[in-house]
């Protein structure tokens, strides 16, 4: 039985107003929190992977450098598709560097989908999760044009360069599970 198939992995649609005076650029970084840290029950028939199971952050999409205006990302327009091997970056769309998100690591073993995934591809809890996963989309309000990270940078790379430099930030959370006997 499947119970998993790629979808569009379209970016989401996201908007902003309201920035802090003296905002010069912006970084957006969605992760999920609720990732089993051991994968021996990850999506393996007859068996459920436990709700009291250690959890931690999966990374799915990580820009730096976006401009505050135009104040919103239209859906679609980092991503499009799932790409094998990972999108190219880290130059992107507007502008903006791409981080790389966690599935570099999830696909490392797999010879037809490991690479490099810059940018953002979305969520894909295990279907045998005995919980529901929650996305949080977080904008930051940064006091400087350039991000201070370089090369292949990383969610938490980001995360301890923005120390000294947020002016603001707002997250938004979204449930998501693929088993149907936890409903999101």
């Amino acid at each position: 039985e499947q119970h998993v198939a790629l979808g569009s992995n379209k970016n989401p649609p996201l908007e902003w107003s309201e920035l802090p005076a003296g905002t010069r650029s912006l970084v957006l970084i969605c992760h999920d929190r609720d990732v089993p840290t051991r994968a021996d029950d990850v999506n393996q028939e007859g068996r459920q992977v436990p709700a009291d199971l250690p959890r931690a952050d999966f990374y799915h999409w990580i820009l730096v450098d976006l401009a505050p205006e135009p104040a919103h990302i239209r859906a679609g327009e980092f991503s499009k598709a799932v790409t094998p091997g990972g999108k190219p970056g880290p130059d992107g769309p507007r502008g903006v560097r791409q981080g790389i998100n966690n599935y570099r690591e999830w696909f490392a073993g797999d010879s037809a989908m490991a690479g490099d995934y810059f940018g953002y591809d979305g969520p894909c809890p295990p279907w045998n999760d005995s919980i529901v996963h929650h996305y949080v989309f977080t904008l930051y309000a940064l006091d400087v044009a350039r991000c201070p990270v370089e090369g292949h940078f990383t969610g938490p790379e980001v995360l301890a360069a923005l120390n000294g430099h947020i002016l603001d930030q707002a997250s938004m959370i979204c449930t998501y599970s693929l088993n149907p006997a936890v409903p999101a």
